[in-house]
């Protein structure tokens, strides 16, 4: 008989697998783990001192285990890396400190909702009886960090504070009226409870908490470090990636303003041009239904278009599927993998923020980025890669510097390729490539309070800000005039930087490793050198930090 795992590394990964899925049932139900679907996490304090025992122990583990081969020196060098990240964010205090809007218990348990099988009513009614009692386990943290002078800035208070005000508007009930038509009265309580229980959340953290927080959004350099490593699994040159984020959004700038007297000759802005095209009847999608359409058929043609000569998709993930995310949210789409037996598809994500038209220049770029050949592909391949990738690497190795940094490559690609026929889709990409470009800029000069760059462009209203120290109210300015986003996605953006210090910058700072990656491979391998090896390879290498995949990269042999 065999033995059930290809090594001990692989027996203990899975061992830490099935450890994190009891411990965050939010965990389980979104990697398809069975058995966890009726129960929702322990956001109180109590759980941590265990936890920060039981990675120790891992890591003590890990240290002792002797690799068998290369798959199993790539295994354990991003356990440790990704373990270890983990239990300094939890030594420090950082992973219970830190929330906001796009990332605290309130939205993971409303969107854990949005994934789980509903056939079986009776779990449902259990997991949303666990709302209330779960959200009472996170107000222990709040309080514990209250009493430490540790909460996080007002905004992000006042943010999670109208997210569950917006959840508890009937999010629950309209949830179960949708997925369980002929649903008990057993279970619309439990919905109807759930939501009474966000909106007491609300005016909880309206009422004794956010008098209590501190107006100072910037975290400072220490942290801030500690967040960045952790994000992009690499050791940065702050000031360094400063300068360079500013230069590559120059670049940027200089083309969008190319393209913009393409699609409208002598508008005065990029924004009027983009008004220009926002204004054009026949680029307008009507309704929802539409859109999701749009969303699946294009997914479905950058399949069609990429499969064998690109890379060679595996006819199990060939689908990705697209819906409407939950209300309350950032206004960011998302996306969320299959299950780990592919059950459920990877998912697509589009907040609508109750808008009814949509103009596609602005998304198109967004899908290949979110779908094929980006999150889709990445994160299904490693789903399906058992014999290659231990189920930790598989199921809780992601790192942003490494998966939002292929999904930022995966958009270039696509206009390296040609893909963007239309000018005014390349001018969406762009609009995308100056956000991430700027949140380098931004994110970094917020949290390390940097100053303005001289001979930055003027911001709006605020005028010339050269010289001054970085303020929410730039970061804004600077979205909406340069990458062009609407005043709301912009606050939505800037927020969401003020409140996870370091992820923002992960996406360029990835998209330059992968890009150094590639062209150093071609430089080694010469006329050996496919791009769809190149892909294929990677993908399959599956997610780790930047530092430690760049030196994977740095071995391949071109087959």
């Amino acid at each position: 008989m065999s033995a059930p795992f290809r090594s001990p590394l692989f027996a203990l990964a899975n061992d830490v697998v099935e450890h994190d899925a009891a411990s965050s049932p939010v965990f389980a139900t979104a990697s398809g783990i069975a058995g966890y679907d009726h129960l929702l996490p322990d956001f109180s304090p109590d759980p941590l001192p265990d936890e920060i025992a039981y990675l120790r122990g891992v890591l003590q583990k890990l240290e002792e285990i002797e690799p068998i081969d290369e798959i199993d020196l790539v295994g354990k060098s991003l356990m440790v890396e990704r373990l270890s990240s983990r239990l300094g964010l939890m030594e420090s205090g950082e992973a219970m400190r830190t929330f906001s809007v796009l990332t605290s218990p309130v939205g993971e348990i409303r969107q854990v909702f949005e994934i789980m099988d509903t056939s079986d009513p009776s779990i449902v009614a259990q997991r949303l009886r666990q709302v209330r009692p779960v959200i009472d386990t996170w107000k222990l943290t709040l309080e514990a960090l209250r009493a430490a002078g540790e909460l996080p800035a007002r905004r992000h208070l006042v943010g999670v504070a109208e997210q569950a005000r917006t959840y508890g508007n009937g999010s629950y009930l309209a949830f179960v009226q949708r997925a369980l038509p002929d649903a008990s009265s057993e279970v619309l309580d439990a919905a109807a409870d759930a939501d009474a229980a966000n909106v007491s959340l609300a005016d909880w953290l309206t009422d004794a908490m956010v008098a209590n927080a501190t107006e100072t959004d910037a975290v400072g350099a220490e942290r801030y470090a500690q967040w960045a490593s952790s994000f992009t699994g690499a050791q940065l040159n702050l000031e360094e990636t400063y300068a360079w984020g500013y230069e590559d959004l120059r670049r940027i700038v200089e083309r969008m303003h190319e393209i913009a007297e393409m699609v409208a000759p002598g508008a005065g802005s990029l924004r009027e041009a983009a008004a220009v095209l926002d204004a054009d009847p026949a680029r307008v999608i009507h309704g929802t239904e539409a859109l999701l359409t749009k969303m699946k058929d294009f997914t479905q043609e950058a399949i069609e278009a990429m499969d064998t000569k690109y890379f060679d998709i595996d006819p199990r993930i060939r689908f990705c599927d697209a819906r409407l995310a939950p209300d309350g949210g950032a206004l960011a789409p998302y996306y969320i993998p299959p299950s780990e037996d592919l059950s459920r598809p990877g998912i697509t994500w589009f907040p609508t923020n109750g808008d009814t038209e949509f103009r596609w220049w602005h998304h198109a770029s967004t899908w290949y980025h979110e779908g094929v050949p980006g999150h889709h592909l990445q994160c299904a391949v490693s789903v399906i890669e058992q014999e290659r990738q231990s189920r930790f690497h598989r199921l809780e190795a992601w790192c942003p510097g490494y998966g939002e940094g292929w999904a930022l490559y995966a958009e270039r690609l696509m206009n390296e390729l040609g893909f963007f026929t239309d000018p005014a889709d390349e001018l969406g990409h762009l609009c995308g490539q100056a956000l991430r470009a700027a949140r380098v800029v931004v994110d970094i000069g917020l949290h390390l309070q940097l100053r303005v760059p001289e001979g930055f462009w003027p911001l709006g209203q605020l005028g010339d800000c050269s010289g001054q120290v970085w303020t929410a109210e730039m970061a804004v300015a600077v979205l909406e005039e340069l990458a062009l986003q609407s005043h709301d996605m912009s606050v939505s953006e800037v927020d969401r930087y003020l409140g996870w210090p370091g992820q923002a910058i992960s996406y360029k700072v990835g998209e330059r490793v992968w890009l150094r990656a590639r062209e150093e491979a071609r430089t080694r391998l010469g006329e050996q050198f496919s791009l769809r090896r190149f892909h294929n390879y990677a993908l399959k290498l599956g997610p780790m930090g930047l530092d430690p995949f760049e030196a994977e990269m740095r071995r391949w042999d071109g087959n």
